[in-house]
């Protein structure tokens, strides 16, 4: 009986070259996790346990970074509530509105379709800098300063190119025999798009919707110029932790904390998905 074949790229190789790429992964792992285990303990210390000039692994957790977080002065629920509205609406406007311009991008038979399809992509290239002061403008015109439709807006101008770059590659990837079959059924061509198409791009859609809320969620930029004390994010009330009297290094890896988990808790939801949508939507090319 033969044995079975290498289902990894890890199985593959020589045993020098697993060995090294083992290695890659602990140290990769041991980089990416130290930094957030060490956030989470000092969130569970006392003041005196995390400004100790020496690190303290053995400690009594306390959750008093977190209650404080919640009260008084520096109640955190209004931050916290303009950023799940922000990036949210924002995340859901870039994936409706991506999902069909992706699709006609992707269907469309033109002269220049695939330079125009690098010019979307582009907008999302430039740096936030470049295009701060201009949006600045427009919105101080239409009253959008210390507004969560405004940040909604600010972040749709980098959340939407790129959606609608990575949902095109989505729908290129789905023959069009089926929508054409459709077609032969009696659809009309929305019900073509929203019962055939569009179900089998769902991977396409967890992935550009994960990918543009971790972007609006984790905006400092945007909300430091837009926002004000209507609609400031978590990102900010991090910031204002910074004063010139000190750092509360407590409650600052509190409010990390909860910056970080949930699009932790996200993408572990929805994992299946985004790895598939990453790996597929790289296919064709486009």
């Amino acid at each position: 009986m033969s044995a079975a074949a290498p289902t990894s790229p890890l199985e593959r190789g020589t045993k020098s070259s697993r060995t090294l790429a083992w290695v890659l992964l602990a140290v990769g792992l041991v980089w990416t996790l130290v930094p957030l285990v060490w956030m989470l303990s000092s969130s569970l210390k006392s003041k005196a346990d995390v400004t100790s000039g020496t690190p303290k692994f053995l400690f009594a957790p306390t959750l008093d970074n977190y209650r404080n977080l919640f009260s008084g002065a520096n109640d955190l629920t209004p931050y916290l509530t303009h950023s799940i509205l922000a990036g949210g609406v924002s995340a859901v406007l870039a994936v409706a509105l991506g999902a069909l311009a992706g699709y006609g991008l992707s269907r469309t038979r033109m002269r220049g379709r695939r330079h125009l399809s690098f010019w979307i992509i582009s907008t999302r290239m430039a740096p936030i800098a470049a295009v701060v002061l201009p949006l600045f403008l427009i919105f101080r015109q239409l009253d959008l300063i210390d507004s969560v439709f405004g940040l909604v807006l600010a972040y749709l101008t980098f959340d939407l190119p790129f959606a609608i770059w990575l949902m095109s590659a989505f729908f290129a990837d789905v023959p069009p025999s089926l929508e054409e079959s459709a077609l032969v059924a009696g659809c009309s061509r929305w019900q073509a798009f929203y019962r055939v198409v569009l179900p089998l791009t769902k991977a396409g859609l967890v992935t550009t919707f994960v990918l543009c809320l971790v972007f609006a969620w984790n905006d400092y930029a945007f909300a430091l110029v837009f926002s004000g004390p209507n609609s400031q994010t978590l990102p900010i009330a991090a910031s204002q932790l910074v004063t010139q009297t000190g750092i509360d290094w407590g409650q600052l890896c509190a409010i990390g904390t909860f910056v970080v988990v949930p699009m932790m808790l996200a993408g572990l939801a929805v994992r299946r998905w985004l790895v598939t949508g990453l790996t597929l939507g790289a296919v064709t090319g486009e």
